[in-house]
């Protein structure tokens, strides 16, 4: 092999990752550079450097990505509603396909001749990963351990850690961990007591919102305003993308809003049970379709509707980066310079309720839909509408 080669790994700080980091040194023979991405997940800056140098990598890459990541990615999403098979509000999913750019940037940066991920060969994420890639550098590599390496078990990974020196974390001895994702929209946990669908979700797994029982005895209120279909305010306050959602998961999570169970379809063919927590996702979302209901027209709104579960699963299958999303975008963001205005909602204990919708449209008419009699519509031409649609019975 030519010297000074390169592969940029997408690289936690883990048990994980730091396994393949030393894996990839072994079996390629190259510079391995550790690539994290800082999209608000729980991360140890520290451990992470630590860890990598321990290792012997010389170049450990963190980026700040949270911003981009709200602004470019989930905001987007939250104009198209996209909820994946009714449920999921595609948390996880959402986060891959910028991580992926981003390694690739890097990698071209540095003229990596490939990239790696941890993504087990069962799971979503390798897909969505590996889609990302192709767009941005279909000429690099993708080095896939979980589906080459002869490591097969947990077991097989704490001994190749041990003969490598490399840190175990108490909680991954023994039987398989939770498996946790989480970044600045949701928090996913899947695996163990999580697998059989008929146990309940123990509580201590819950890590951005607190249970309803436990939550505030007496309601929250929240104001949300938008502009251009986009949140710009909480509570009258001007935020950036990254900060409004911190905010909107801290008011959600106190009040117990946001959990979901479920048992969604994988993209590869298999189901799969997993517990999210996305607070101030949830609120965002419900508060957007109230704005959208006063200030958008029935067409446009019915159009967006019937788009979103196809919209919704290209996100979930990763395919973010594809003609086809690119052009329901554009469906979805036809009329957003319409969608302006404020959406008051009260939160208690695990319930979001709409208490007010505040816009300058004229969408909605008072004249209109008032009971008492006015000019504005003229009732005489209902009967014609429906003596028209009486034919199309036939």
């Amino acid at each position: 092999m030519k010297k000074n080669k390169k592969i940029v790994l997408a690289y936690s700080g883990g048990l994980d990752t730091s396994i393949i980091l030393k894996w990839l040194q072994e079996n390629y023979d190259s510079e391995v550079i550790a690539y994290t991405a800082d999209i608000g997940q729980e991360m140890n800056r520290k451990k992470i450097i630590k860890n990598a140098k321990k290792l012997g990598v010389k170049k450990i890459i963190i980026k700040n990505l949270k911003n981009t990541f709200v602004k470019e990615y989930v905001f987007p999403m939250i104009r198209g509603h996209a909820v994946y098979e009714g449920v999921y509000l595609l948390g996880t999913s959402i986060a891959r396909p910028l991580i992926a750019k981003d390694q690739i940037k890097v990698a071209k940066k540095f003229k990596a001749f490939a990239v790696s991920h941890g993504s087990t060969g069962k799971g979503n994420d390798q897909v969505r990963f590996e889609l990302g890639y192709h767009y941005f550098g279909s000429k690099i590599k993708v080095i896939a351990p979980w589906r080459i390496w002869k490591l097969k078990s947990r077991t097989d990974l704490i001994n190749y850690a041990k003969k490598h020196n490399i840190p175990i974390p108490k909680d991954k001895r023994g039987a398989p961990p939770f498996s946790v994702d989480d970044n600045l929209f949701h928090t996913s946990t899947e695996g163990k007591v999580l697998e059989n669908p008929k146990n309940s979700a123990p509580e201590f797994i819950f890590q951005r919102t607190t249970s309803p029982e436990k939550a505030p005895n007496k309601p929250t209120y929240v104001s949300i305003e938008f502009k251009n279909s986009d949140p710009v305010s909480v509570n009258r306050k001007k935020l950036n993308p990254e900060k409004l959602l911190e905010k909107l998961n801290q008011i959600g999570g106190k009040n117990g809003v946001g959990r979901v169970d479920l048992v969604e379809n994988r993209f590869i063919g298999i189901k799969s049970r997993g517990v999210y927590e996305t607070p101030g996702g949830t609120l965002l979302l419900i508060a957007h379709r109230a704005m959208e209901s006063v200030t958008l027209d029935k067409d446009t709104m019915h159009k967006k509707d019937s788009i979103m579960p196809r919209y919704a699963e290209l996100i979930y299958n990763g395919y973010w980066f594809s003609r086809e999303r690119f052009k329901l975008q554009k469906i979805v963001d036809l009329k957003k310079s319409k969608v302006n205005g404020s959406v008051k909602l009260k939160l208690y204990k695990g319930n979001v309720t709409i208490q007010s919708r505040i816009t300058k449209s004229s969408a909605y008419s008072m004249k209109k839909v008032s009971f008492e009699e006015n000019k504005t519509f003229n009732k005489s031409n209902v009967e014609r509408f429906i003596n028209f649609h009486k034919k199309k019975l036939k």
